[in-house]
């Protein structure tokens, strides 16, 4: 059996589980011995691909007289749908609890989930996959618990944070944490966010009959799919046009988040050849197979792999350089595309060297290994404005500051902070499948029907990065950050919501009720 995989539009998660129909698909072109193609409808998909983060639960946090946390209790209702998927279960049972103390230094905690069987289309990954369900809980409770004891929301949760010292800081459910500076990367998000200037903003608000609510949550995220092993295949020969070509094969997938820029520039600080030269391909089985792109590993674990690759490509080259030269390998210099004897000017191309070789070409097959998961972490903060006549809400503004290690492509990272912060605001205050209580019949399945979320809920964007707490378990140092948007955004914007209300007057055990999402109604 042979995958090949075109442009993928976007994965998100829902096209991680095998689907009858993918099965039934290639049983028939075999059976039949004649190509058969199968195409999903859209309301295929709504009614029969997996749906996503169907929980109900109910979370306590105790914490002394100083607002320092002592317990934190989680009892869960995880709808798995009409029957379980392995990547369902694993999400709401698994996953989630890893990451349910968060940034918190909590030494206590007592997580009960159950898995719930029912009439609906099975629940599996979507974005953060459990992480956001987790994350949620506990930043509602951070904001809760600072309205219940008067201390500030930012003070409560500082008082709370693991410190750098701490690190490495293994949490209780068994997760080391390798690096973090989470009072750190609090500071910067609350002083981009210009918490000076938000009563003006609110007066402003309040002048076109809105109301105005802030709010913050700070968390991290669990990276790496826990699949730590990747391959990559380098070759390097004389190219289509002569001029040379680096090829890269890696069975990461890419899926809308700019990995053959960002592989071909790691592949370029490590040869020096121009960008136009390094040709990144994906996407075939009969190339190579792995574990694939998922849990935000495509960089940390791949990217690492090209980078061990590339630097064992041009060591075999070396040696292969000193051979043609007639020197000690020990004695040749790489830069920039071409081995060097040291202080002579006798030299030989990489691509020249690779067409001297059996077959026209270099190639090295490379498997690497990285140490362990990735922690990302951030702040974010966001206001919002809630028209109390109709219950419209739009974000006014958002900031982030995200600690995702080193960062390779500025652009595609916000990109991906940006898309991934839209994706958990629709959840927030749109986005939701619909079911006929009665007949159980499905509602929402046209995008006529469905919420989903557009560029228009948001009014201003502004991400940053923090790159000064370097990953410790892989070579680059960065750390996962497909996921990491959509994780802070949920929590963040309900909170600002609830804060708009309380400020205006609703009881706050009223406002805190509000199940999500936010609509109108």
């Amino acid at each position: 059996v042979r995958v090949v995989v075109g442009d993928v539009g976007g994965g998100f998660g829902m096209k991680t589980s095998l689907y009858p129909e993918d099965v039934l698909t290639a049983h028939c072109a075999r059976t039949l011995r004649r190509p058969v193609k199968w195409c999903a409808e859209r309301l295929d998909d709504f009614l029969a691909a997996s749906h996503g983060r169907d929980v109900t639960a109910r979370a306590e946090l105790a914490l002394d007289g100083e607002g320092r946390v002592l317990a934190l209790r989680v009892d869960s209702l995880a709808n798995l749908g009409a029957y379980a998927t392995p990547a369902g279960v694993e999400i709401q049972l698994l996953v989630g609890p890893w990451v349910s103390t968060s940034i918190y230094d909590i030494p206590v905690i007592d997580v009960r989930i159950r898995g719930v069987l029912t009439s609906t289309a099975p629940t599996g990954p979507y974005r953060g996959a459990g992480r956001p369900e987790a994350i949620y809980f506990i930043e509602r409770l951070m904001d809760a618990a600072a309205r219940k004891t008067g201390i500030d929301g930012a003070e409560l949760r500082r008082r709370n944070m693991i410190r750098p010292a701490q690190m490495p800081y293994r949490n209780p459910m068994s997760k080391t944490y390798d690096t973090g500076q989470f009072a750190k990367v609090m500071d910067e998000g609350i002083a981009l966010s210009d918490p000076q200037g938000f009563e003006a903003r609110a007066a402003e608000s309040k002048r076109h009959g809105k109301l105005r609510g802030r709010g913050m949550a700070t968390f991290l995220e669990w990276t790496g799919a826990d699949v730590f092993t990747e391959r990559v295949t380098v070759t390097v020969g004389p190219g289509a046009d002569g001029g040379g070509e680096i090829e890269i094969f890696s069975a990461t997938q890419a899926m809308g988040q700019g990995l053959a820029t960002t592989y071909a520039q790691l592949a370029v600080d490590v040869f020096g050849v121009p960008l136009e030269r390094v040709r990144i391909v994906q996407g075939d089985t009969d190339r190579g197979t792995g574990f694939g792109s998922a849990g935000s590993r495509s960089l940390f674990v791949g990217g690492s792999a090209v980078h061990v690759a590339a630097n064992e490509t041009v060591d075999e080259a070396r040696k292969l350089a000193a051979h043609e030269l007639e020197a000690a390998p020990g004695d040749i210099e790489y830069r920039e595309g071409r081995f060097r004897i040291a202080g002579t000017d006798r030299a030989i191309g990489l691509f020249e060297l690779a067409g001297r070789q059996p077959g026209r070409r270099i190639v090295v097959d490379s498997t690497s290994t990285v140490d362990d998961a990735t922690w990302p972490n951030g702040c974010h903060v966001c206001e919002v404005e809630v028209d109390p006549d109709t219950g419209a809400v739009v974000v006014d503004r958002y900031w982030s500051v995200n600690d995702v290690g080193r960062v390779v492509n500025p652009m595609i990272v916000v990109g991906q902070l940006e898309g991934g912060a839209v994706q958990g605001i629709g959840q927030a205050l749109c986005e939701q499948f619909v079911h006929d209580p009665q007949s159980g019949q499905p509602l929402t399945g046209t995008f006529m029907d469905y919420a989903l979320p557009r560029a228009s809920l948001v009014r201003r964007f502004e991400m940053a990065m923090d790159e000064s707490t370097p990953c410790r378990n892989n070579l680059l140092g960065v750390k996962g950050v497909g996921e990491l948007g959509t994780i802070g955004a949920t929590p963040t914007v309900v909170n600002a919501v609830i804060d708009a209300l309380v400020r205006a007057g609703v009881p706050a055990a009223r406002a805190e009720a509000l199940p999500m999402p936010l609509t109108p109604e």
